[in-house]
C-alpha cells in the first residue's frame, strides 16, 4: 500500500509541477519534439537509403565476358572459379546466342529492331552475370574476376555503386552525430527545467530531508515530472513525424523525378518509431531529472 501511495504521490506532484512551471515545461516539450523529429527524420532517411542499397545489391550485376577463342565447355568451366571469389553471391552463364536474343528483345519496339535482330552471333560473346553480396566491394570483385584466365573485359558501373554507398554512409554518419548532439541538448533542457523546480522548492526539500525523508522519496516527483515531459514530447513528436513522413512519401510516390525510389511505408515501422521515441523521451526526461535534483539532496 505504501508503494502505491508513493507512486500516486510522485505522479500527482510531478504532474502539478509541470503546470507550475508552464513556460519552461512547454519549452522543454517543444525542444524534445524538435530534437526527436530531426533525429527521427535523419534516421528514417538512413533506413530508406539502407533499404535501397540492399535492393541495389540484389539487383545490381556486372557482366564478365569470356575469351572469344574459348569453346563452350571451357567457357562454362570458369563458373566455379568465379563463384569461389569472395563477395560473389550468384553467377549466371549466358551463351552468345542467348545474348543475341536478349539484345533483339530489348530493342523490339525500336524503329531499328530488324537491324538489331539481324546482327551476327559473332558480334556477341559468352558472358557471366555476376551478383555481389556487398556493393561497396564492387571494384575489388571486378578486379578479382578479371584476373581469372579466360575472362576478357567486363561491363559495369562501379561509380553508381560507390555513389549509393557514399550517400548511405554520409546519411548514417550525420544521423549518428545529430542523435548524440540532440540527446545532449534535450538533456540540458530537461535538466534546467527540473532544476528550476527544485530551486523554488529547495527550502521544502531541506525540511523534508531534516524530517527524515529519504533521497528516493524527495527525488521521486521530479523524476516523474521529467518522465512525463519526455513521454509527452515523444508522443507529440511521433504523430508529427508520421504526418511529415507520409507527406514526403506521397510526394515521392507521385513525383516523376523519384520514380526509381520506393519509400518504406510508415505503417511498416510505426511501432519501432514509437518505441524508440518513447524510450528516448523516457531516458532523457528521467536522466535530466536525476542530474538536476542531485545537488539539492546534499543537505
Amino acid at each position: 500500500m505504501k508503494r502505491s501511495y508513493n507512486l500516486g504521490y510522485y505522479f500527482s506532484e510531478g504532474f502539478h509541477s509541470i503546470f507550475t512551471h508552464g513556460l519552461m515545461s512547454f519549452a522543454a516539450v517543444m525542444m524534445i519534439v524538435a530534437c526527436l523529429i530531426i533525429m527521427g527524420s535523419f534516421s528514417l532517411v538512413a533506413l530508406n537509403l539502407e533499404r535501397e542499397l540492399g535492393k541495389l545489391e540484389q539487383d545490381n550485376e556486372f557482366l564478365a565476358f569470356v575469351d572469344e577463342n574459348y569453346t563452350r565447355e571451357q567457357a562454362m568451366a570458369i563458373q566455379s572459379h568465379i563463384e569461389a571469389i569472395p563477395n560473389v553471391s550468384y553467377v549466371a552463364f549466358t551463351t552468345k546466342e542467348e545474348a543475341q536474343a536478349n539484345y533483339a528483345a530489348k530493342y523490339a519496339s525500336d524503329q531499328n529492331a530488324e537491324l538489331y535482330s539481324e546482327l551476327p552471333t559473332e558480334v556477341f560473346r559468352d558472358r557471366y552475370s555476376v551478383h555481389m553480396s556487398d556493393l561497396s566491394l564492387m571494384q575489388q570483385t571486378i578486379d578479382a574476376v578479371e584476373q581469372l584466365e579466360g575472362i576478357q573485359g567486363h561491363q559495369a558501373a562501379p561509380e553508381v555503386a560507390e555513389g549509393f554507398v557514399l550517400v548511405r554512409n554520409v546519411a548514417a554518419g550525420v544521423a549518428l552525430v545529430l542523435i548524440l548532439m540532440l540527446l545532449a541538448i534535450s538533456l540540458f533542457i530537461i535538466y534546467n527545467t527540473i532544476k528550476l523546480g527544485t530551486f523554488t522548492r529547495r527550502e521544502e526539500i531541506a525540511i523534508m530531508k531534516m524530517c527524515g525523508a529519504t533521497n528516493g522519496f524527495v527525488r521521486g516527483p521530479f523524476i516523474f515530472e521529467g518522465m512525463l515531459l519526455g513521454l509527452f514530447g515523444a508522443v507529440v513528436a511521433f504523430f508529427l513525424q508520421w504526418g511529415i513522413y507520409s507527406l514526403i512519401a506521397q510526394a515521392i510516390d507521385t513525383g516523376a523525378t523519384f520514380q526509381l525510389i520506393s519509400v518504406i511505408p510508415f505503417r511498416d515501422m510505426w511501432s519501432r518509431v514509437l518505441g524508440v521515441f518513447a524510450a528516448t523521451g523516457f531516458v532523457v526526461g528521467a536522466g535530466g531529472s536525476v542530474m538536476a535534483i542531485r545537488k539539492f539532496l546534499q543537505v
